[in-house]
């Protein structure tokens, strides 16, 4: 798994980027505008997704990560389940429904592969006396080469 060394780079982050950006189509392309509930609920899930995922990642331990991430993975299940409503209410067509679903699906597979992987790693933040001695280490053999 490679070294990210900014939340922009994860994929789980553009993804749910991209979820964000449709909510934003269909707010303003359909009455959705005017439901304010509805809407509010659907920005909110949405954009919380990739705000753990941030947050989580600037934290800069496993531990409070994978807490973050299932935080993100929680609101990309309030996201589908709010689809169902958009869906249900006229919003969206069920070519969109279903491929929105499978979107978010996908996503919150690809979010707790991410936290399986996370667990099982040894790296547990830069803020673990262990990690900095080992950085500092490496850097250290990288400078000598």
């Amino acid at each position: 798994m490679a070294t990210y060394s900014n939340f922009e780079d994860l994929e789980i982050w553009k993804k749910a980027r991209i979820f964000c950006q449709w909510v934003n189509h269909v707010i303003e392309d359909t009455a959705l505008k005017s439901n304010s509930r509805l809407r509010n609920q659907l920005e909110g899930s949405s954009g919380s997704i990739m705000d753990n995922i941030a947050e989580g990642f600037e934290r800069s331990g496993n531990k409070e990560f994978v807490m973050y991430l299932f935080y993100a993975k929680g609101s990309a299940g309030e996201s589908r389940s709010q689809l169902y409503r958009l869906f249900d209410k006229g919003y969206i067509g069920e070519a969109e429904f279903d491929k929105q679903r499978e979107f978010l699906m996908d996503l919150s597979q690809q979010i707790n592969r991410f936290i399986n992987y996370l667990k099982k790693s040894e790296h547990k933040g830069w803020h673990f006396k262990e990690d900095q001695e080992l950085y500092i280490k490496e850097a250290k053999n990288f400078e000598e080469e």
